[in-house]
């Protein structure tokens, strides 16, 4: 019989999962939007009211909030679990907030384990690489191969060390993106995107810059303030380590503006997304 899951927060995340895997009749969830009930309901999941609703008789919980809410989830949820439950801390956070939301399970004698999400999570979708650490990362990886996910690799006993691989990352591909719309933004005020571009091809073959530029924008369009809310978390590790964030902090900022921007869903092309973004910031000046 395969255990019960619970879902925290079913935003993009949580209702992919949930609606690939087919988790009818195994799953309960709970978000602060109330709103996505209906969408729970069509993914076959249970809605609640509650976080504790969600939790309760659950073998493997699944927190998969935004960013600022990581710690507030965890400690809400760590005296409500058994002891026979996981709580997989799914969040993109510090190493630093994670150690820090597993002493509230010590403290309740519950178990906690370290989850990084290394890629997005479509097209991936149940096959998104999943890097595991924590001491019941054992257990972990059996509950969420049992519950659908097929790319799991446990990478040590640590709390934070999963997400310490997945920031540290995260510093060179979110810093990559907001480079790039800074790049884009002043070849397209000097009208020499193309030359740009192109002078960028003749350098790297792997892959087009036109392709890289307009699929950089467009993910911080789509996710600028969720990623930057990531980026203020590897900010935070990089202060930890006595590192200055001073580039990373740059990209909380870029990240942060073209998000807030809404231009969602972004206009097809290069082109196109850069008048649009200059023609919004145009408008808030």
């Amino acid at each position: 019989m395969k255990g019960t899951i619970a879902l925290i927060g079913f935003g993009e995340a949580g209702s992919t999962f949930a609606g690939v895997a087919g988790w009818a009749a195994r799953a309960a969830a709970y978000d602060i939007a109330a709103a996505r009930h209906a969408a729970m309901e069509q993914s076959g999941v249970k809605p609640c009211d509650s976080a504790e609703a969600a939790v309760a008789n659950a073998s493997l919980i699944l927190s998969l909030v935004t960013a600022d809410q990581a710690l507030v989830v965890a400690r809400q949820c760590a005296p409500l679990l058994s002891p026979d439950a996981i709580f997989c801390d799914m969040n993109s956070v510090a190493p630093g907030t994670k150690r820090e939301a597993s002493r509230a399970f010590a403290e309740a004698g519950t178990r906690y384990v370290d989850v990084a999400v290394m890629a997005p999570v479509n097209p991936a979708r149940m096959a998104v690489a999943l890097a595991i650490s924590g001491p019941d990362a054992d257990r972990a990886e059996e509950l969420l191969l049992d519950a659908g996910f097929t790319n799991t690799t446990i990478v040590g006993d640590a709390i934070g060390r999963a997400s310490a691989i997945k920031l540290v990352r995260s510093v060179m591909v979110k810093g990559m993106e907001a480079l790039t719309a800074e790049m884009m933004l002043a070849a397209h005020a000097e009208d020499v995107a193309d030359a740009v571009l192109a002078s960028l091809d003749a350098s790297e073959q792997r892959i087009g810059w036109t392709e890289r530029a307009d699929y950089n924008l467009d993910r911080m369009l789509v996710h600028g303030r969720r990623r930057a809310a990531e980026m203020v978390e590897a900010a935070r590790m990089l202060r930890d380590l006595g590192i200055a964030p001073s580039m990373t902090e740059g990209t909380v900022q870029r990240q942060q503006a073209l998000g807030d921007l809404g231009i969602n869903p972004p206009p097809v092309g290069f082109p196109a997304k850069l008048a649009a973004i200059t023609a919004s910031f145009t408008e808030e000046s």
